[in-house]
């Protein structure tokens, strides 16, 4: 049996939603600016992920399935866009693209959350040519006008 595996990395997009228990932190910024409400941040908004658009994804997964390289078989790649971004940074992304005066309200840090985290591409980007396709300013932008035409 010939598998590939792909481990995402801190999924965003157009269609996500802010209000479940596990609910993802862009589209919560998002619908709380949105909203004029304040977003928390837990801990001081250091905390970094690596944030990467739906469509990047999508773009691994259509090379990972079509892949005619035999070295790629049997393989587990991260799917990512490999930089990290902190809260912080993110919080004022949305908020300047929203044109935005609301600030967040720092809350303590929960316990167990993982400080920093960075996705290494490079095994993906050699055996499946992989390159992420949209940035993090791109994404934003995409992802901020779909939830402004849906009132989530």
């Amino acid at each position: 049996m010939e598998i590939i595996g792909l481990r995402y990395f801190n999924v965003y997009g157009p269609k996500q939603n802010p209000h479940g228990a596990y609910a993802a932190v862009i589209p919560i910024f998002i619908s709380n600016l949105l909203k004029g409400e304040t977003p928390s941040i837990f801990g001081d908004g250091t905390t970094s992920r690596d944030f990467t658009f739906i469509n990047n994804v999508v773009y691994a997964n259509v090379l990972a399935f079509s892949t005619t390289n035999p070295e790629a078989i049997n393989q587990v790649y991260n799917v990512a866009y490999g930089s990290s971004t902190s809260l912080n940074q993110l919080f004022a992304l949305v908020k300047s693209n929203l044109n935005s005066e609301v600030s967040p309200e720092y809350k303590a840090e929960r316990k167990g959350d993982i400080k920093n985290s960075l996705a290494n591409i490079g095994k993906a980007k050699h055996l499946l040519g992989y390159e992420p396709l949209v940035d993090l300013n791109e994404g934003m932008k995409l992802t901020i006008e779909w939830y402004k035409h849906h009132n989530v």
